[in-house]
């Protein structure tokens, strides 16, 4: 099973723990300016997903993975992304990195 992990420069860090291995990574850049970055994690075990806050006192969440949307593979998450990141003709791109 896959995740879609989301981190936003500034604001939050969604972070690779023990039960995720990152699969593949994506910049979301909104006409010109990064946004955010997707990180599509396989998951190995039922974990909970770290995710830290950028400002002080950086409050650090721990979200049960059950609350994830699930991917059975690689490709439907690719497929998730592109629905979510597709506006009209907006000036969206996903960029690997």
């Amino acid at each position: 099973m896959y995740v879609v992990l989301t981190t936003r420069p500034g604001e939050f860090r969604t972070e690779i723990t023990d039960g995720l291995l990152a699969v593949e990574s994506y910049d979301y850049i909104f006409y010109g300016r990064k946004r955010a970055n997707f990180t599509i994690a396989e998951l190995t075990d039922d974990v909970r997903v770290k995710i830290v806050e950028d400002e002080p006192p950086q409050i650090v969440n721990r979200v049960p993975v059950k609350l994830f949307e699930k991917f059975d593979t690689v490709d439907d998450a690719r497929a998730e992304l592109k629905t979510l990141t597709t506006v009209g003709s907006m000036d969206i791109k996903l960029q690997r990195v």
